[in-house]
C-alpha cells in the first residue's frame, strides 16, 4: 500500500498538500517511531434500581478503583449518561499498558486480599439481589497516532462524549484508523475536540468498529469545537480524499458526565 503521507503530498488537489505539509511539521507518525500502544477496557455496567445505583457507586469509588490503581491500571474513568441510550448505566475506561494487563485484570483482583475483603457486600451480594444486572466490555487497541490516553481538562463542569464508528468491512475499517492518524487527529487537536483516546475494536459489539472518547470544558464547548471542525479547510480536503470514501456505515454519540471518583 502507497504510504499515506506520499499520497497525500502527490495529490492533486492544493489543499491535499497543504494538509501534509502541515502534517509533515506536526511530526509525522510512524510504526517506527510511536511507542507500545495501549490498551482500553470500556465497559458497561447495566443497573436496576437506586439500591444498586448507590452500592455500585461507593465500590467503584472506595474499592474498586484503588484496587487497580494498585496493579498500575490508572487512571481508571467512571461516567453516567447524560445523553444516549441509558438504562440506567454507568461507562468503565480502564487503561492497559499492554495485553497481558487487560486479559489478567480480573484474576489479579481476585488474588487482591484488600480488594476482597474491603467489597466483599458488593462482590458477594445474592443472586436475588445482585450488585448489578450485567455488564458488557469491549477491548481496544491504542491508534498509532495516540498511543496513550490522555487528561486535557480536569474542570468540574467537564463533559466527555463517547463516538463508535461503525464499518462495513475490516478494510474500510483500517482505512478510517489510517485517516485519523494521517491528520486528522491534528485537526481535532487543533479546533479543540481534546482527545481522551483512540481505539480499534478488538473484541466487543458492532465489529468492526473504532471508538474514541474527547472531552471538553461544557456542553457549549463541544458544539463550538465541532463547528470548527466541520468548517476546517484542512478536514474538507482530507475528507474529499477518495482514498477514505465510504469508510463509515454508522456513527453512535453518547455524552457522559464523570462521576465524583472518576480519574479522567
Amino acid at each position: 500500500m502507497m504510504n499515506r503521507r506520499t499520497l497525500l503530498a502527490s495529490a492533486a488537489p492544493a489543499a491535499l498538500a497543504s494538509l501534509a505539509a502541515r502534517y509533515a511539521a506536526l511530526g509525522g507518525i510512524t510504526r517506527s517511531t510511536v511507542p507500545s500502544p495501549q490498551y482500553y477496557e470500556l465497559r458497561r455496567y447495566r443497573l436496576r434500581n437506586v439500591s444498586q445505583q448507590g452500592a455500585f457507586h461507593a465500590f467503584w469509588g472506595d474499592v474498586a478503583i484503588p484496587a487497580l490503581n494498585r496493579l498500575d491500571i490508572e487512571p481508571v474513568g467512571a461516567f453516567t449518561v447524560m445523553h444516549g441510550p441509558n438504562g440506567p448505566s454507568v461507562y468503565v475506561l480502564l487503561p492497559h499498558a499492554d495485553l497481558a494487563s487487560a486479559t489478567a485484570v480480573r484474576r489479579r483482583l481476585a488474588e487482591d486480599e484488600t480488594y476482597m475483603q474491603a467489597g466483599e457486600g458488593f462482590l458477594k451480594r445474592s443472586m436475588a439481589d445482585p450488585s448489578y444486572v450485567r455488564y458488557e466490555s469491549s477491548l481496544f487497541k491504542a491508534f498509532d497516532g495516540m498511543p496513550a490516553m490522555e487528561t486535557p481538562i480536569d474542570s468540574d463542569g467537564r463533559v466527555f462524549e463517547l463516538r463508535v464508528y461503525e464499518s462495513q468491512s475490516d478494510e474500510a475499517g483500517i482505512r478510517k484508523i489510517e485517516m485519523f492518524d494521517n491528520g486528522e487527529i491534528p485537526i481535532f487537536r487543533e479546533v479543540g475536540l481534546h482527545p481522551v483516546f483512540f481505539g480499534e475494536a478488538l473484541v466487543g459489539e458492532q465489529l468492526p468498529n473504532l471508538t474514541y472518547m474527547l472531552v471538553f470544558e461544557s456542553m457549549a464547548a463541544r458544539e463550538e469545537a465541532w463547528a470548527k471542525f466541520i468548517d476546517h479547510p484542512d478536514w474538507k480536503a482530507l475528507s474529499a480524499d477518495p482514498y477514505y470514501a465510504e469508510t463509515v456505515s454508522a456513527i453512535s454519540s453518547y455524552v457522559l458526565r464523570p462521576t465524583g471518583y472518576s480519574q479522567v
